[in-house]
């Protein structure tokens, strides 16, 4: 389905989690949001803390949603849950939805080194290579003058950008992945 940025009202999917280092599962939080802010729905999933199946359970929590009305997927992120690696890629391949992946500084650490140090020789090699493949994120500015970092697939940076300011009210968190980010540590808190 083509992103159709100059509709009144389109809907994101903003993905988001909540855990902490001890936990084996992170909880993944989706809200879809309405580009005049209503929020359209929730769903609720999981990923494992330092899996490999990050890419699979954002899959899996965009079929459980069985809508057809969502216009495109913002991610908190490309990395989850202590190195579980989205293939943006890949997610945007299966769903044909226009994926953009955020992130709001630039990585001040050497994520393959950690990597290599974390995990054993065969899954480093694996989560390494999605790394490459992901590639370095592009710096953009928004309207409200701060800056993001974004990883896009299925969308233009130009139209990421264009896509980020109508769901960004203020600073450089759009709103479906702030409220997904809520709601994730909300249910995380009650799962404790």
């Amino acid at each position: 389905m083509p992103l159709h940025l100059e509709k009144k009202a389109i809907r994101a999917l903003g993905v988001a989690e909540s855990f902490s280092p001890k936990d084996k599962f992170s909880t993944l939080a989706g809200v879809v949001m309405r580009s005049d802010l209503v929020i359209d729905g929730f769903v609720l999933g999981k990923t494992k803390v330092s899996g490999s199946d990050a890419t699979l359970s954002i899959s899996r929590l965009y079929t459980k949603l069985g809508r057809n009305d969502v216009n495109a997927i913002l991610l908190s992120g490309s990395i989850l849950s202590l190195y579980n690696l989205i293939d943006v890629d890949a997610l945007y391949e299966e769903l044909r939805v226009p994926i953009v992946a955020l992130t709001f500084r630039r990585s001040q650490s050497d994520l393959k080194r950690n990597i290599e140090r974390r995990f054993p020789p065969r899954t480093a090699f694996a989560k390494i290579k999605i790394l490459e493949k992901l590639g370095k994120p592009t710096s953009l500015v928004l309207a409200t003058g701060y800056p993001i970092f974004i990883r896009c697939a299925g969308i233009t940076e130009k139209d990421s950008l264009r896509l980020l300011e109508r769901f960004t009210l203020q600073g450089a968190i759009p709103e479906p992945v702030r409220v997904a980010r809520l709601f994730a540590k909300t249910v995380t808190s009650f799962t404790k």
